[in-house]
């Protein structure tokens, strides 16, 4: 299986990233971005990297000058996102659903054959009306991902995820957060352990929505944990 990744450089895209290169059912990982991401994860000096190719492109809404680049493959997982904290909802609204959309489009044209994987959140708002702008936002990106011309089309909806095998955030204030959360991580995994994955068990989701399907099209935390 040929994959393109986006956003392998960020937590989940890591957790993504190091699943793929440890799969042998995944025989080629194209990370495009606007930077590298090999040696990003601790997989990344293994060699199982050497499936791994880095395709760098600047402007991620406008794919015309690599086209060429672009075909040949099975599945797309997009882990691409920001935190729309302190963004009024066109900015949100360009980074996230038009920066997609763009990917999607010029894929579900050169790929017609393509699973394509996005991460969303949990709380995303599908009716695109709800009084929380991300939710609405991220809704209204989902519904348009639905309706391209895929193969299949998968929303993942995580809630907390749990970085695994030395992977950690990108950004400062969620690597602060996340080591202030991590002496609850048992307690919460005791509690409500529907409410927790790993970066392992979306890597490992994503892979199995390429290789056999998943029973719905909008997955919540315990879907992917069962995946």
């Amino acid at each position: 299986m040929n994959v393109l990744l986006f956003g392998a450089t960020g937590m989940v895209g890591q957790g993504v990233l190091r699943e793929c290169l440890a799969d042998p059912g995944v025989t080629r990982v194209v990370a495009i971005g606007r930077s590298p991401a090999k040696g990003t994860t601790p997989m990344g000096r293994l060699p199982e990297a050497a499936k791994l190719e880095d395709l760098i492109h600047a402007d991620l809404f406008d794919y015309s000058a690599i086209e060429d680049r672009l075909t040949g493959f099975d599945a797309c997982f997009f882990c691409l996102g920001v935190s729309s904290a302190g963004m009024s909802e066109a900015a949100y609204s360009r980074v996230t659903h038009d920066l997609t959309l763009a990917a999607a489009r010029t894929l579900a044209r050169l790929n017609p054959g393509m699973t394509f994987t996005y991460v969303s959140g949990r709380g995303t708002d599908s009716s695109e009306t709800g009084p929380v702008m991300w939710a609405r936002v991220k809704g209204r990106t989902e519904n348009a991902l639905l309706a391209l011309p895929f193969r299949a089309a998968y929303m993942f909806r995580p809630g907390a995820i749990e970085p695994l095998h030395g992977i950690k955030p990108k950004s400062r204030v969620y690597r602060l957060a996340y080591i202030l959360l991590m002496p609850f991580l048992p307690l919460i995994r005791t509690l409500w352990p529907q409410s927790l994955t790993t970066t392992e068990q979306v890597g490992r989701a994503m892979i199995a929505c390429a290789h056999s399907g998943a029973p719905k099209h909008v997955l919540d935390v315990p879907d992917i944990n069962a995946l």
